[in-house]
């Protein structure tokens, strides 16, 4: 396998750019991310502000101003929109030029100036770029080599930066619930969007990013309601999970 098939799959590209216009749709495809959006945000926000030591005002509509953050994998702008609301400096990428033209559609539309790019990440670090902050969700489960994927991820992270990451969890739970649950039964997703095999442990993660010079942090679950079609952070790390990795200053 050589570096570029590593970090990346086609198909997953060419999936997911098949239904870009349906990134800003709550009911359509994306609905469950759109569903998971304020609990993930949530751990974002707090992730960023703790581990950049920032001061904290839960008055502030602007928490995260003044920090630059990359979204890799950013997809229609889920996650970048909302960090730019909060003041942040935000650049998007995603390797689908359909993916990303979606995601400059949408920000135009709501006033937002966000650098979406269609490339990938080792662009950015063949061009030696930081940010204070690097976010990767609901990405690691794609990439056929984990490993390989977060190396380059890291090195994007400035130090003294945070990467945050949020993925699958691979047990039992997950196959019946985000799979055979999600994708077969509910339909939530389509057929074929997750492969169980490059599900991520906790642990597996963890060791991923430790051995890069991170300092992983005690994972979050997400979890669903089923009751209130309602989703919030927890304990419970089977199925969804997130974790942030703070990189050490020099």
């Amino acid at each position: 396998m050589n570096a570029s098939s590593a970090t990346l799959d086609p198909a997953e590209v060419d999936r997911f750019g098949r239904i870009a216009a349906e990134w800003w749709d709550p009911n359509g495809k994306f609905r469950p991310l759109h569903r998971l959006g304020p609990a993930r945000m949530t751990f974002v926000r707090d992730a960023i502000t703790s581990g950049l030591q920032l001061p904290v005002s839960h008055t502030s509509m602007r928490p995260l101003a003044g920090v630059s953050i990359l979204d890799i994998g950013c997809g229609g702008g889920l996650v970048a929109e909302p960090l730019a609301r909060m003041g942040a400096t935000v650049t998007g990428i995603d390797p689908s030029p359909e993916t990303i033209a979606a995601a400059r559609t949408h920000a135009t539309a709501q006033g937002l100036s966000i650098d979406y790019r269609a490339c990938r990440a080792e662009d950015l670090a063949a061009d030696s770029q930081t940010y204070d902050v690097v976010t990767c969700l609901e990405v690691v489960e794609h990439v056929p080599d984990v490993p390989a994927f977060l190396a380059v991820a890291a090195n994007l992270v400035r130090p003294g930066g945070v990467l945050v990451l949020s993925t699958l969890n691979r047990t039992l739970k997950s196959y019946a619930l985000a799979i055979v649950g999600a994708e077969f039964i509910l339909r939530w997703l389509p057929v074929g969007t997750h492969q169980w095999t490059r599900f991520v442990t906790p642990d597996e993660l963890s060791d991923f990013v430790s051995r890069l010079g991170l300092l992983p942090e005690p994972p979050r679950g997400l979890v669903y309601d089923p009751l209130r079609d309602d989703w919030s952070l927890s304990g419970d790390t089977d199925v969804n999970y997130l974790m942030a990795a703070l990189k050490p200053a020099r």
